[in-house]
């Protein structure tokens, strides 16, 4: 093959072979497996759909794509490493294949784990082969790591000083005792000759063992705009199970409720439980919600949806009404992530802040001081708008 012939070959590569290529160069054999494998990728905009070799399987529940995997092979055995690293990323920036090749181990293990990625396995849910369950628990595991680094004692310090503050006593017995506050409380009965402090003021936590100072409440919306806030609050709900005197419970719920407290003590698990996607019923969740509430004056119900209701809206609103009502502390996050303002339905938030329910978008570095600021029953819309989460729309 000449110069000039090279150089046609390669146009009519590029160009796609459409009518008006203009090269009138005819592909080998060869040749057109690698026009096939390009054409798959690079005219998905008008193709919309992942035909690869003559694989008739499409859509289903099977969890691996055939022509998906023939195509993997295909570029490695065509282009170098280099190039197939380039079109493996080209293929990711697509929805459409994005989830197909998220069946794949290798292309997996080659991925940046963050909590997108999460939510992408989490929306995936049962169709992840067998082959794939390994290294996306990996990925997950890894995600969940770091956030509980970046966000665990920050939280832990936030929610346990507002505990402390807010469950104090002045008459507390000897094993309730806050050695450190009442310690500070009484330096100024220092007795010098004693060398030691006279406590007449004595702090106390509070009674600590039948009964939790705080119950939470974390009911999450698992449609699927809403995955990496369901990633975020699985890690925060971790962290709150584990503190002394509150009991957090978590639910999830689309068109149905799942309770998922059980699984608060591993993150990975809770997150894997998780099938985003479907409809949205909040009336439903908020019922169940009202059936395993047991103090309400001592409830914090943190709802975390946009607020598309997809059930009974009349109901749905007259349960949010009732909860406060009872004395629950209700606050509707529409979304808890770093992901920017959510698209929400604006008629529902104003009827919540209407009835005493903050609303608002809040980031997950936020989230411990908004649930310290919600313990000591500060006021959520001031805080807030003092923390520049004040509603739009």
């Amino acid at each position: 093959m000449n110069e000039d012939q090279e150089q046609l070959r390669k146009w009519r590569l590029i160009l796609g072979g459409d009518e008006a290529d203009g090269t009138g160069y005819n592909l080998t054999q060869k040749d057109i497996q690698i026009d096939k494998a390009l054409t798959v990728l690079y005219d998905f905009e008008r193709k919309r759909q992942f035909n690869y070799g003559d694989s008739k399987k499409q859509g289903g529940s099977e969890g691996s794509n055939p022509g998906v995997a023939r195509w993997l092979g295909d570029i490695r055995n065509f282009f170098p490493n280099t190039v197939v690293q380039v079109m493996q990323n080209d293929a990711l920036k697509q929805p459409e294949l994005q989830r197909k090749l998220m069946l794949e181990p290798e292309i997996l293990e080659q991925t940046t784990p963050d909590v997108h990625l999460v939510a992408t396995l989490m929306e995936l849910g049962k169709l992840i082969p067998e082959k794939t369950k390994d290294t996306a628990r990996r990925v997950v595991e890894k995600v969940v790591e770091e956030l509980m680094a970046k966000l665990e004692q920050k939280t832990i310090a936030a929610l346990t000083g507002a505990l402390n503050r807010s469950s104090r006593n002045r008459r507390p017995r000897h094993n309730e005792i806050d050695w450190n506050t009442t310690i500070r409380k009484n330096l100024k009965h220092y007795q010098p000759e004693y060398k030691t402090i006279i406590p007449e003021v004595r702090i106390g936590y509070g009674r600590k063992s039948r009964r939790s100072l705080k119950d939470i409440v974390l009911c999450l919306d698992q449609s699927g705009s809403m995955g990496t806030s369901v990633v975020y609050s699985g890690i925060f709900g971790a962290v709150m199970a584990s503190l002394p005197n509150v009991k957090t419970q978590m639910v999830v719920f689309d068109t149905q409720v799942a309770d998922l407290t059980e699984d608060l003590k591993d993150p990975v698990d809770l997150l894997f439980g998780v099938q985003l996607g479907g409809g949205t019923d909040i009336n439903l969740a908020l019922q169940y919600c009202q059936q395993i509430i047991r103090q309400p004056d001592d409830t914090i119900l943190v709802l975390i949806t946009d607020l598309y209701e997809g059930g009974n809206l009349a109901e749905m609103r007259k349960r949010a009404v009732a909860l406060v009502e009872s004395g629950v502390q209700v606050i509707c996050l529409l979304a808890l992530n770093d992901d920017g303002s959510p698209s929400f339905d604006a008629q529902n938030a104003q009827f919540f802040a209407k009835h005493e329910i903050p609303v608002f978008a809040c980031t997950p570095d936020m989230f411990p001081d908004l649930m310290a600021a919600a313990i000591q029953k500060k006021d959520l819309f001031q805080w807030a708008g003092d923390n520049g989460l004040v509603l739009k729309g």
